[in-house]
């Protein structure tokens, strides 16, 4: 029985060899259409991973553009408001200065001149009979029936920040 076994395994041994090739070559065709198929798959999801990436990226754009107007807005509205509070700052000073200027008049050696000027000036804008009497801040205020004439200092010193409201506002704006 061995005898005849060994004969049929030799003669076997073509077809079992053949086998093995045909199996073989199966299997590398199947290998080679699997790494194909992976190869398609994986440029394909790249393909897509890019397409993804690129709408992200476009959908990002869109959502940020309103949100960066808002951000340029809002800067610009801060500088806006920054500027105008300097120049608010630079009026304030320089009328604080006009006022104290004014007020210093009352310090100086013809403030008593000045002041009987400003008395006669009233009495005659306010008619006759009017009485005058100085303003505690200093200047004279003069009064009659219906009539009031301030020549206070601190109603002068408005005067003057009325009459050079564009020079002070020229300054601040430079």
């Amino acid at each position: 029985m061995t005898a005849l076994a060994g004969r049929q395994q030799d003669a076997l041994e073509p077809v079992r060899a053949a086998m093995l090739r045909r199996a073989t070559a199966e299997a590398e065709a199947i290998v080679a259409t699997a790494r194909r198929d992976a190869a398609a798959l994986l440029a394909a999801a790249r393909r897509d991973a890019e397409a993804t990436l690129g709408r992200a990226r476009a959908d990002g754009i869109a959502q940020a553009a309103p949100l960066a107007a808002a951000e340029r807005g809002r800067g610009r509205r801060e500088a806006r408001e920054t500027l105008l509070a300097a120049e608010r700052g630079i009026r304030d000073e320089a009328e604080d200065r006009i006022r104290a200027a004014v007020l210093a008049v009352r310090d100086q050696p013809g403030y008593a001149e000045l002041r009987d000027r400003l008395a006669g000036l009233c009495r005659a804008a306010a008619g006759p009979g009017a009485e005058v009497t100085e303003h505690p801040a200093g200047g004279v205020v003069a009064r009659a029936p219906g009539v009031l004439v301030d020549c206070s200092l601190p109603r002068l010193a408005d005067a003057v920040i009325g009459k050079l409201g564009r020079q002070i506002s020229e300054l601040c704006a430079s």
